[in-house]
């Protein structure tokens, strides 16, 4: 039988959570996921947000968010990933999570100061700001892991 590949896995479930299961026949998980993804998108107005935020209107992506809804986005977006990737995976190193843990409180961090943390006089706001630090969780979470394992090693 053949396996799916991690990288394909996850990079579905980077462009919706649950498509990462449902190519990994976990189809209970991949419809919750799903259904998640679709009631928190809904709830929060993030799609709005989205296309406000390209526009470059971040104020009125800021004032379109109900961030109540927004900041469960994070958390079930990264454990969408890490579930796709780890159901996919043939290795299974017990600190692999820890990139998507960061991403997932970093991205939260996000969510909450998007409203009024400026960069250089730049606001970036419920989208942009978020990504930017789940980007950083990533790298922060990637390096932690290395020094981890090397630690673990010695």
């Amino acid at each position: 039988m053949h396996k799916p590949n991690t990288i394909e896995v996850t990079l579905w479930s980077i462009a919706i959570p649950g498509f990462g299961q449902l190519i990994n026949k976990k189809y209970i998980k991949g419809i919750i996921f799903i259904s998640l993804e679709f009631l928190i998108n809904m709830k929060s107005n993030l799609n709005i947000a989205i296309i406000l935020s390209f526009q470059g209107k971040i104020s009125a992506a800021i004032n379109q968010v109900n961030y109540q809804w927004l900041m469960f986005y994070p958390c079930i977006y990264m454990f969408a990933i890490w579930d796709a990737f780890i159901d996919s995976s043939n290795e299974r190193k017990s600190s692999c999570f820890l990139p998507f843990v960061v991403a997932a409180y970093s991205g939260t961090i996000g969510v909450i100061y998007s409203e009024n943390l400026k960069f250089m006089g730049i606001l970036f706001g419920p989208v942009w700001l978020p990504l930017i630090f789940i980007f950083l969780g990533i790298v922060i979470g990637f390096i932690v892991n290395k020094l981890f394992l090397y630690k673990a090693k010695n």
